[in-house]
């Protein structure tokens, strides 16, 4: 608790996959002003996201798969197209990232770097993300990836270069956040401009 919020009541209204809660809060306003406010939060744990790149040819490994969420909102396809991403539901960070890459790509990484870390829809949403980068090499392919069929995962491989990954993102083809972070993240560093964490 801060000292100027603090809950007063919870309230779970959906706990089937994620939890959605209802929470009463006693606010202290920047005028000093204390009021009751009620607002619902939506709990689904905190999650990490890997940029995998390849240093010499200066690619990126992508994934595309069904958004149930960005079809709902109107995207055409449903399909978008991301880095590696999973939530962090055992382990920490480092250990989930690692796990998630394999499953979803077949890359197995073993050095991983932690650039930052962000709240994915603050007004909305509880989720904090971990972002990574890794190097990738040919050798480091051990499985075919893809995702889980037990989690009913149906994940396509995209390899392309960073130039190309940041015209798709100007150009609309790639619209999720995080992922719009990590290759921007990449670019900087690409275009010499001291980022922090390489």
């Amino acid at each position: 608790m801060s000292d100027r919020a603090s809950i007063l009541k919870t309230e779970i209204l959906s706990d089937n996959y994620y939890t959605l809660k209802k929470v009463t809060y006693a606010y202290r306003r920047t005028d000093g002003i204390t009021e009751e406010v009620v607002r619902e939060a939506f709990d689904r744990g905190n999650g990490a996201a890997l940029l995998l790149y390849h240093e010499k040819r200066q690619t990126v490994v992508l994934t595309k798969q069904f958004r149930l969420p960005a079809f709902i909102s109107g995207h055409p396809s449903g399909f978008l197209i991301e880095v590696c991403a999973g939530m962090i539901d055992e382990g920490n960070p480092e250990e989930t990232i690692k796990r998630e890459a394999m499953e979803e790509t077949g890359y197995q990484v073993a050095n991983v770097r932690k650039v930052f870390e962000a709240f994915s829809s603050p007004g909305a949403v509880t989720e904090k993300m971990h972002f990574f980068v890794a190097a990738y090499d040919e050798k480091m392919k051990v499985e075919d990836g893809g995702g889980r069929d037990e989690e009913q995962e149906d994940i396509e491989l995209l390899e392309v270069s960073i130039k190309e990954a940041m015209e798709m993102v100007y150009t609309g083809e790639i619209q999720d956040a995080k992922t719009i972070l990590l290759l921007q993240h990449y670019a900087l560093k690409l275009a010499g401009a001291g980022v922090p964490g390489w």
